[in-house]
């Protein structure tokens, strides 16, 4: 009769992790994962981002990207200038689009910071360096 080596119950032989801890393990770490994305999507809904063009107008913004406030400084408006709407126009456009982005850029930063834990499962025996 031949004796095992490794001797511990759910290694197989040569040192290798016991394949349903190392699931359960995994799962475990991507139902974190989850529950912290979703707590970053709840408070970039609640994140206002205010963006500034000309004097004239502010725009603002969720991390959802969704328009909370368009304001316009009539005062500073120069009505006279046949192109003042064309000009209004392009500062609205300005404020918005770089508001949409200083939003999904802060939305990038929350996720790369909980996505990137993914280099953790590296850690588990038998994954080495998969993930990182």
């Amino acid at each position: 009769m031949s004796k095992r080596r490794g001797g511990t119950p759910g290694n197989f032989g040569g040192g290798m992790p016991n394949p349903q801890a190392m699931m359960r393990q995994v799962q475990q770490m991507r139902q974190k994962m989850e529950e912290d994305m979703a707590a970053a999507r709840e408070q970039l809904e609640h994140e206002k981002f205010e963006i500034s063009k000309g004097g004239v107008v502010t725009v603002v913004i969720n991390g959802h990207q969704r328009v909370q406030s368009v304001m316009v400084k009539a005062e500073a408006l120069d009505t006279s200038d046949p192109e003042w709407a064309t000009d209004l126009s392009d500062l609205l456009t300005l404020a918005i689009n770089e508001a949409i982005e200083e939003s999904q850029r802060r939305a990038a930063e929350r996720m790369e910071a909980i996505s990137g834990n993914l280099g953790g499962l590296g850690d588990i025996p038998g994954l080495g360096g998969l993930f990182g």
